[in-house]
């Protein structure tokens, strides 16, 4: 590498009102470096990005691009530039198909289909509609889409959060071979192993300043997870329910035989009351048509569900929102109505919950939302929109709109993606909490080192089926994997990069 950065972003400030974004931001990134850029929630990441690739602009600061400033007031300026971003959601629009998606950026189709063979999907019709392709493969598809312009620098916010395993290991080698043919990355991550495996150097944000450089060695982890949240931070992880202490074990959710299309066959498992059941599948196994049958988004073809021993229905949402099954999904913009208020938002059961026209109890109300708000302890600063939350505080949102409104069972589908270190550590608390409160969750995650920190026992799909249920204490990650990929347990498998990662705290060649 040479010592000339290739981007330096220098004093940028960003304020919506009263709320700063940003106060004295920097960033410098050298040709050919994986750079890492880290935080807490709300540090200031997103916003960083988003000024450097144009779609914001800084209210103050100089970005240098080879050494020339550069004054990028749109993302057309900042990809003539050689910066190109991945968003944490996809930039894909839904009503348009793939091709179509192609020509309004001007990207080459087959370099774009180069990579996405590349990337692991290799039967892409690009005649499909984005909304009909899953979340995982639409992140891939913006990856792709990037890549095919040969970007100097490629800017990835939490690339890999949305993604299971056999995505995320394709994504990573990517990553790491645009490294070493002198294209640089700038890559947001709260996955310390990925930042071990791929990245040079890290910059630390925090509440919107940064706080410091480092180069990526054994053991920085911890320096850097000190430097996000301003001190000393104990390592935590949070009790599974004991055995000598089971809670009840009666049913509160009973699946038997259910099937969705193709995707979903004959599934079955039983989820007890104050128990966390952990679900771990690769991306398209059938754990999101599972989860969409449970919330009433979908219809099964076939099988029961039940409630309490009592068989349901679900016909719509509200169906399963009245026998008392909670959504909590990984895109919280699916959840949020994003232009509302935090109590606005928070509050929505209350009114939804009306069968017939009357005065709402507001102090009721007032009294859950503000109690909701305090144990979760979200950042309201910004509540007069939601959208001006960090993604933790949103998700912390979504969760708590569930607890103001009692709800009994809460599924969660992959609810820490995109979330940093200290905001899991209060997630995985607050789910054991519920369940040692006779709540029961079903906990989907893209995580495997979650499972250990917050479940009871895990179920394991792969094709559509339960392959395997695992206790706890014998859910370690390669058993998981094994099982995920559809082997025996004892059996070997070759996971490549993610094996290297897990197994090692630094495994840049």
């Amino acid at each position: 590498m040479t010592t000339n950065p290739l981007l330096d972003a220098t004093g940028v400030v960003k304020t919506y009102g009263a709320v700063v974004a940003l106060r004295n931001a920097s960033l410098s990134v050298l040709p050919g470096e994986v750079h890492a850029l880290m935080g807490a929630n709300g540090a200031g990441k997103s916003t960083l990005v988003k000024i450097l690739t144009g779609a914001i602009r800084a209210d103050a600061g100089h970005i240098l691009i080879r050494g020339e400033t550069r004054d990028v007031r749109s993302p057309a300026d900042a990809r003539r530039a050689g910066l190109l971003p991945v968003y944490q959601e996809p930039s894909l629009i839904p009503d348009l198909d793939v091709a179509s998606n192609l020509r309004l950026t001007d990207t080459p189709v087959e370099p774009f289909r180069a990579w996405v063979r590349e990337l692991g999907i290799p039967d892409l019709d690009i005649r499909d509609t984005a909304r009909d392709i899953p979340l995982a493969v639409l992140r891939v598809l913006d990856l792709a889409r990037a890549l095919a312009v040969e970007p100097d620098v490629l800017l990835l916010d939490e690339m890999t959060a949305a993604l299971p395993a056999n995505l995320a290991e394709k994504v990573l080698e990517v990553v790491r071979r645009q490294g070493d043919s002198g294209r640089s990355v700038i890559f947001i991550s709260h996955r310390f192993v990925e930042i071990s495996a791929l990245c040079d150097r890290a910059t630390v944000l925090r509440d919107g300043e940064t706080v410091g450089v480092v180069d990526i060695e054994p053991g920085v982890e911890e320096r850097i997870v000190e430097m996000m949240l301003g001190a000393k931070v104990e390592k935590t992880r949070v009790a599974a329910r004991q055995a000598a202490s089971p809670g009840d074990s009666r049913a509160r959710l009973g699946v038997a035989n259910l099937r969705v299309g193709t995707k979903l066959n004959d599934v079955s498992f039983d989820l007890a009351n104050g128990e966390v059941a952990g679900v771990v599948a690769l991306e398209g196994q059938g754990q999101d048509e599972l989860f969409a049958a449970l919330a009433g988004s979908i219809r099964p073809s076939g099988g029961t569900i039940e409630v309490d021993g009592q068989p349901v229905k679900f016909a719509h949402p509200a169906d399963a929102i009245r026998a008392g099954i909670a959504y909590v999904p990984g895109d919280r913009t699916e959840a949020l109505t994003m232009q509302r208020s935090v109590r606005e938002n928070i509050a929505l059961p209350f009114s939804a919950a009306l069968r017939n026209w009357g005065p709402i109890n507001m102090a009721q109300e007032r009294s859950r939302v503000v109690s909701a708000i305090e144990r979760l302890q979200i950042d309201t600063r910004a509540q007069r929109e939601v959208q001006r939350l960090s993604g933790g505080n949103q998700q912390k949102v979504t969760i708590a709109r569930w607890i103001a409104a009692e709800a009994q069972t809460i599924l969660c589908f992959d609810p820490t993606r995109g979330i940093d270190v200290g905001t899991k550590q209060e997630i995985y608390k607050l789910l054991r909490e519920l369940a040692d409160q006779g709540k029961s969750v079903l906990f989907y995650t893209s995580e495997l080192e979650e499972v250990q920190r917050v479940c009871d026992r895990v179920i394991v799909i792969f094709g559509g089926r339960v392959v395997d249920v695992f206790p706890v204490e014998l859910a370690d990650e390669p058993a998981l994997m094994r099982a995920a990929y559809g082997l025996p347990r004892g059996a070997k498998v070759d996971v490549g990069i993610l094996a290297d990662i897990h197994s090692s705290p630094v495994a840049k060649p």
